[in-house]
């Protein structure tokens, strides 16, 4: 997803979960040296990944973001809850999400 993909997306996806315009937003830049896993709590807010990366896994409630998967048959780009990445490279790699902060509890059945 490109970043201005994800800003006309944004004020849609968040239109339908019911917080109207009622969010913040943060560029997040990760940078994960070599083999490193880190961990992101995410409880109510949306992780929207902008940049693909061969080299990196993210896992999350919402789904497997991991182009070197075979076992599965769908890609997510928008992550929520515990979200898990891993770096496989053995050097340093980079990974970019826009994070969108409802000023309100999220919706559960809109999700």
């Amino acid at each position: 997803m490109t970043i201005e993909l994800a800003i006309e997306y944004i004020p849609k996806r968040m239109e339908e979960l019911g917080c109207g315009n009622e969010y913040n937003i943060r560029f997040r830049h990760f940078v994960l040296q070599a083999k490193e896993r880190k961990k992101i709590h995410a409880d109510n807010q949306l992780f929207l990944l902008i940049e693909a990366n061969d080299a990196v896994s993210i896992k999350s409630d919402f789904g497997v973001y991991d182009l070197a998967a075979i076992n599965i048959n769908e890609l997510q780009y928008e992550h929520q809850g515990n979200i898990r990445i891993r770096n496989y490279a053995g050097v340093t790699q980079h990974v970019r999400f826009i994070q969108i902060i409802p000023k309100k509890q999220l919706d559960a059945r809109k999700q």
